[in-house]
């Protein structure tokens, strides 16, 4: 059970009820839960589809309801910046604002690797 281990090391105690996709997206509409845990991935190596997914008011994937009109105007800020430091900048503090704001904390960041060959 990483994920226990994981929790127990940030003081976090409980019990892991592990269920089925199909009972689980139901389980989070209701909101029939205390703390979720939700691996959402990544397909794309560009911070608007998890932004626009999972932050944004009213978006699919924001299943805790979190809403912040200026986020939402930082991501749109960000999404259309040209200059790449200055769109690392608004990504880095949006990132703070949903840290501050407790919007689906980040319990940890899977780490692998991948191998492309030409």
């Amino acid at each position: 059970m990483i994920l226990i281990d994981q929790l127990k090391e940030v003081y976090i105690d409980g019990e892991l009820e592990t269920i089925d996709t199909t009972n689980w997206y139901p389980k989070v509409i209701r909101k029939d839960y205390t703390v979720g845990s939700n691996l959402t991935g990544n397909a794309l190596d560009d911070p608007d589809q998890n932004f626009y997914e999972n932050y944004a008011c009213g978006a699919e994937g924001n299943y805790n309801g979190y809403c912040n009109p200026g986020v939402d105007e930082l991501i749109d800020r960000q999404s259309s910046e040209a200059d790449q430091e200055k769109r690392k900048k608004l990504v880095w503090e949006i990132e703070r604002k949903l840290a501050e704001d407790g919007a689906q904390p980040i319990i940890f960041y899977g780490r692998r690797e991948t191998c492309w060959q030409p």
